[in-house]
């Protein structure tokens, strides 16, 4: 079987890669579990400066995988709240992360997709990639997400997103605050590689870490209680009939009649 998540060290940088391009590198708790671990071990390696999340194939991350989407229609609340805390402990460990983490995007960020670029300190992308925060089309509710997007770019930019459900340009995403740069394709990897070597070559990375850390101590409090609401708000928001019928609809590959 191979490794759905690929790791690798060069010139101080960690690289962590979605590797499931034949699924659109869609999250099934596999996957995520496979990222947690891979930040982990990143983490403690003191060689590292610098982490890259990247993927292989068209998509940088689709969101959430179709089968595990159709199993979650049987799932007890008590499941349905363990499986979003896992998310939650993704999200949350690489914001808190303390060592810098860029996001290279290849391709579109769609739904939890989104959620991992936006709990990157960079993100850099292709012009052609779109994002979203698509959950509300489908009886979803982008719960976690919505914590660290309020935090990232206001309140006002975050209930555009998640209400409207839209998809949006790379331009518009740099607009908004999401990604830091927009880059043509062939100047993905370099801009990328540049950008990491200006980190390590002129920062400390111990002042990184720090400033970092300072950074996600503001609201600490009110950040852990939003995310604990909002897992049990996904919890219970995957009970609804609105969120069967959504699922439904989307694994028909139809427009569900809201």
């Amino acid at each position: 079987m191979k490794d759905i998540v690929l790791s690798r060290i060069e010139d101080r940088v960690g690289y962590i890669k979605l590797n499931r391009p034949e699924k659109r590198n869609a999250m099934s708790p596999i996957m995520i579990s496979g990222i947690h671990q891979a930040f982990v071990e990143m983490s403690q390696k003191e060689e590292v400066k610098v982490i890259v999340l990247e993927a292989e194939g068209k998509a940088f991350c689709a969101g959430a995988d179709l089968a595990y989407l159709q199993e979650m229609e049987g799932f007890s609340y008590a499941k349905n709240l363990e499986d979003s805390n896992h998310l939650k402990e993704l999200f949350t460990l690489i914001y808190n992360l303390p060592k810098v983490v860029i996001a290279k995007i290849q391709g579109h960020a769609l739904a939890g997709g989104c959620g991992l670029v936006t709990v990157c300190d960079f993100a850099f992308s292709v012009p052609n990639a779109l994002f979203g925060y698509t959950e509300v089309r489908i009886g979803f509710v982008p719960a976690m997400v919505s914590v660290f997007l309020v935090e990232q770019i206001g309140m006002a930019k975050t209930q555009e997103l998640l209400l409207s459900g839209e998809l949006i340009s790379a331009a518009k995403a740099a607009e908004l605050g999401l990604i830091t740069e927009v880059c043509h394709d062939e100047f993905l990897d370099k801009s990328v590689r540049d950008f990491t070597k200006k980190l390590i070559s002129q920062n400390s990375g111990f002042s990184m870490a720090a400033t970092k850390s300072l950074l996600r101590s503001i609201n600490r409090d009110k950040r852990e209680k939003a995310l604990l609401n909002a897992c049990e708000v996904n919890a219970k928001a995957r009970s609804h009939g609105d969120f069967v019928k959504g699922i439904s609809s989307f694994l028909k590959k139809t427009n569900p009649d809201w």
